[in-house]
């Protein structure tokens, strides 16, 4: 049985998804969260379907405002934030949420879609390890961590689109922690300034780094490139082989996720035109550049490689592909469902009208839209 996003849930309040124009405060500002967090993110939505769109708006807001929640405070009090934060998505999975627009967009998805709870509260985990200034030994410890803050994210929106196959889950998994560790390798410099340090510690002492003399100092060196360029390589293997999980998404879905997938690649490949240096600089994929990306994506046929396709998920990520499998769904809507046929046209006007506002009159008149970075 495949999932409904027509599902009604049990909060009194309307679902986000059922009326199109109710509770417009609430989408815009869900909207907003993904436009000034993650242009990337931004951009590549812009190709999903309105009925994917919005709700994965929402999980993205939920998603900032739980690093925000952690990060935005002093290092003393993020184990107090953490724990309310899992006070929070309690609150959500028992249709309370609290007042706030990201809690109530979460609210209505996870019942929407059948999220299990064992996938944010990966999220929430991960977001605690965080607090803790946790350091990673090996290759798979970091994996464990991009599994929680990456992973179950794209797990999640795999949900959201429709797709519950094992198979294509552990390739979303594959995507989430190949986008994590290519944020890694850009935001090196970055996170060392803030006390953090993520590359693999066993990696750093191979290339002759101290970690601790790195975080004190941190600086570019032909022996970070390497470990650089080594993260990178680990996230292409894992963007190859998440490409082969696309054609088991909907139709309509799949260049929005290679979008995503380009663009995040891109970063790698900028990072190493500026020789591999991410102390000194910041990555970054220019407007332009994204445009092209979203174009290629949107007229690139999926392909299917059963070797990478039907591969085994990584181990560190197995329990999330487990707590979907276990996650009981509803059945789709019947054809006689009048309201639901009429929301869905109103969500193919929606669709359109947000894909021009995106677009811009140029790109109508067949030029190249420019794309914030």
């Amino acid at each position: 049985m495949r999932p409904s996003f027509w599902a009604i849930p049990t909060p009194e309040r309307a679902p986000l998804w059922r009326l199109p124009h109710a509770d417009a405060d609430d989408r815009a500002a869900c909207r907003a969260a993904i436009r000034t967090g993650s242009r990337s993110f931004f951009a590549a939505s812009a190709l999903l379907p309105g009925r994917v769109r919005r709700p994965a708006y929402g999980l993205y807001a939920f998603c900032r405002l739980s690093d925000d929640a952690v990060d935005g405070v002093a290092p003393g009090a993020r184990g107090a934030a953490v724990a309310r934060l899992a006070a929070r998505l309690s609150r959500a999975y028992e249709g309370r949420p609290a007042d706030a627009p990201a809690d109530r967009a979460l609210a209505d998805l996870v019942v929407a879609h059948a999220i299990p709870r064992a996938l944010p509260m990966a999220l929430i985990e991960g977001l605690a390890w965080d607090a803790e200034g946790r350091r990673y030994a090996t290759l798979s410890d970091l994996t464990a961590y991009a599994a929680r803050v990456a992973a179950s994210v794209g797990a999640t929106m795999t949900l959201i689109m429709g797709a519950r196959d094992p198979a294509v889950l552990a390739r979303a998994c594959d995507l989430g922690v190949a986008m994590q560790f290519t944020n890694i390798a850009r935001d090196v410099g970055e996170d060392a300034r803030a006390g953090r340090l993520y590359l693999p510690l066993d990696w750093l002492r191979e290339a002759g780094i101290d970690p601790d003399a790195f975080l004190a100092d941190p600086r570019p060196s032909p022996a970070l490139a390497g470990v650089v360029a080594r993260l990178l390589s680990v996230a292409d293997d894992l963007y190859i082989r998440a490409e082969a999980g696309l054609s088991g998404l909907p139709r309509g879905c799949r260049p929005a996720i290679r979008a995503a997938r380009l663009i995040y690649a891109e970063i790698g490949r900028e990072l190493e035109r500026q020789g591999l240096d991410p102390v000194s600089t910041r990555a970054r994929v220019e407007g332009r550049r994204k445009a092209t990306l979203l174009a290629r994506a949107a007229f690139t046929p999926a392909w299917t490689d059963p070797a990478h396709r039907d591969a085994p998920p990584l181990a560190e990520v197995t329990f999330l592909v487990a707590a979907v499998t276990a996650q009981p769904v509803a059945t789709g809507p019947a054809w006689w469902d009048v309201p639901g046929r009429m929301a869905w046209v109103l969500d193919l006007v929606e669709t359109l009208r947000e894909r021009e506002a995106f677009a811009g009159p140029g790109l109508a008149c067949g030029e190249t839209a420019r794309i914030g970075p």
